[in-house]
């Protein structure tokens, strides 16, 4: 896949008191980016819960470039940077853009997987291996061996 490209609503809600968008909706839109991915090529929530394990990230960071205001649009990419080639753990960023083009924040996130019940980083296979196979890859792109 080229891109992968998500579209946001900017909510009032988003918006603190001095009408900045709140540092955490940037999160919550690369949240909603991530699982958008990969529930609309088939990794599930259902599947996930039916097999025990989930994403967790191991450290997330945003770097803020230009002010989103009211009435911006908003769009979230999605792209892989590192990955073990089992896709076990990853390093994912999403460039949020304005409707213009302009970079208004950068997301780094680093994840895995856990067991869901044994609570332990896990390396599922199969639909995991498949999904994660489909995510556009960043320019820089290097497998963590």
């Amino acid at each position: 896949m080229d891109k992968f490209v998500k579209e946001i609503q900017v909510r009032w809600s988003d918006f603190d008191p001095n009408f900045h968008v709140r540092h955490t909706s940037y999160y919550d839109w690369g949240a909603l980016s991530r699982i958008d991915f990969l529930e609309e090529n088939g990794l599930t929530i259902e599947i996930m819960k039916r097999e025990n394990f989930g994403p967790v990230l191991l450290r997330e960071e945003c770097v803020f470039k230009r002010e989103v205001i009211h009435g911006d649009q908003i769009f979230v990419e999605l792209e892989v940077l590192k990955s073990k080639r089992d896709f076990s753990r990853w390093v994912l960023q999403h460039p949020i853009k304005k409707g213009d083009g302009t970079l208004a924040a950068l997301i780094t996130v680093e994840g895995g997987f856990i067991d869901t019940i044994k609570r332990k980083l896990t390396a599922p296979k199969g639909i995991v291996e498949a999904v994660f196979g489909l995510m556009p890859r960043g320019a820089n792109f290097e497998w963590m061996d």
